[in-house]
């Protein structure tokens, strides 16, 4: 006969039930929220941007449902007529431009260019033999032929998630403070610590839409006028591929319009070559030296690499959605590691607030080559 010491206890039993049926519950929302995972992010980041405004607006209409509405409203006219314009450009001009890109190579003499320049010889012929320019951009124009295509066939997806996203944005902002209210009752944290916690989340979305997109998007927009200026082809594609890759730690808009410049330069137009070198290298570039310890100061506290590996790491593993919530993770991170460090050194009563940076820094944004 089995010892009844040795038993486990009903209650643990009934307790490691509750936890096992908890810790299932909670496996299976995260698999039932995971397909409207990019909605859900965005539209959080939509309410921590807009609900300054949005409390004005409520304040003044003492009226929840309708203040959200018109929240709601003029943000989804905002973002989504830019969208619009942009998807029609992008898919016109995208496979022009490859296209464009394609003949130029094809077209290239390389007797002719040697000729001109003797002491290039070697580095033309090199890239003629090994690179194979021409196979190249075949294969690219391919591929983005392919990708336009899907594009088109995952608009209704995308449309249908637009959609979702400003429906999740109106209850985000109506129910904001019964929201944060149980998010404190719910967590393991103390209240200061969960105050710091959302307080770093929501400073880490600031600097990385307001900051590092803002600025990316400005850096876009000039890089697509002075192609446009210029007469150089798919003004629109070219300013969007260099916002993009400005919005990346490390990269920058540098990848393309050195390129471009070079091959002005090689074309003989060494004014209209000039012209984009002085643009690139002090307006685009100068733009974001300028505007992002303005917008951002050192809210967002990442080193370079480590806000790189957040953001391209993050873009991997989630899609678009990914630029927000890769930093936003490594941010939360850290500050759970702050809190037990805060925990294990201070005394018991000391509570950990949010820190408020007064000078900017651009620490975490001043690598070589970033443009």
């Amino acid at each position: 006969m089995p010892d009844l010491k040795q038993m486990p206890d009903r209650k643990q039993m009934r307790l490691l039930g509750i936890v096992a049926a908890t810790a299932l519950g909670l496996y299976v929302c995260y698999l039932l929220a995971l397909p409207f995972l990019p909605a859900l992010t965005w539209a959080l980041v939509l309410a921590i941007i807009l609900y300054p405004a949005h409390r004005r607006v409520e304040e003044r209409l003492r009226n929840q449902n309708l203040a959200a509405l018109i929240s709601v409203s003029v943000a989804a006219v905002a973002v989504g007529l830019p969208l619009i314009f942009v998807a029609q450009q992008l898919v016109r001009e995208a496979v022009n431009g490859a296209t464009y890109m394609e003949e130029v190579i094809r077209g290239w003499n390389t007797d002719a260019f040697v000729s001109d320049y003797p002491r290039l010889s070697a580095v033309a012929q090199w890239i003629e033999n090994q690179l194979d320019p021409a196979g190249t951009v075949a294969a690219f124009v391919q591929w983005l032929t392919g990708q336009s295509t899907s594009l088109l066939r995952g608009s209704i997806n995308q449309a249908v998630m637009f959609v979702l996203t400003f429906y999740l944005l109106f209850y985000f902002l109506r129910d904001r403070e019964p929201a944060l209210r149980g998010i404190v009752r719910l967590s393991p944290l103390r209240a200061p610590e969960t105050a710091y916690l959302l307080s770093r989340l929501a400073e880490t979305v600031h600097a990385i839409l307001i900051g590092t997109v803002l600025v990316a998007a400005v850096q876009g927009t000039l890089g697509g006028l002075i192609f446009w200026w210029l007469g150089l082809p798919t003004p629109v594609f070219w300013g969007l591929v260099m916002g993009l890759l400005a919005i990346v730690p490390v990269l920058g808009a540098f990848l393309i319009w050195v390129p471009a410049a070079i091959y002005l330069a090689l074309e003989g137009a060494w004014a209209s070559a000039a012209i984009l070198t002085v643009w690139g290298g002090g307006v685009v570039a100068g733009i974001d030296n300028l505007l992002y310890p303005m917008l951002v100061g050192s809210r967002l506290r990442l080193h370079t690499v480590v806000a790189f590996i957040g953001a391209v790491g993050g873009i991997v593993l989630f899609g678009a959605s990914g630029l927000v919530l890769g930093p936003a993770v490594i941010a939360v991170t850290v500050s759970l590691v702050d809190i037990l460090k805060k925990r294990l050194n201070d005394p018991p009563g000391a509570e950990l607030t949010p820190k408020r940076d007064t000078k900017p820094s651009r620490q975490s944004r001043a690598t070589p080559g970033r443009e």
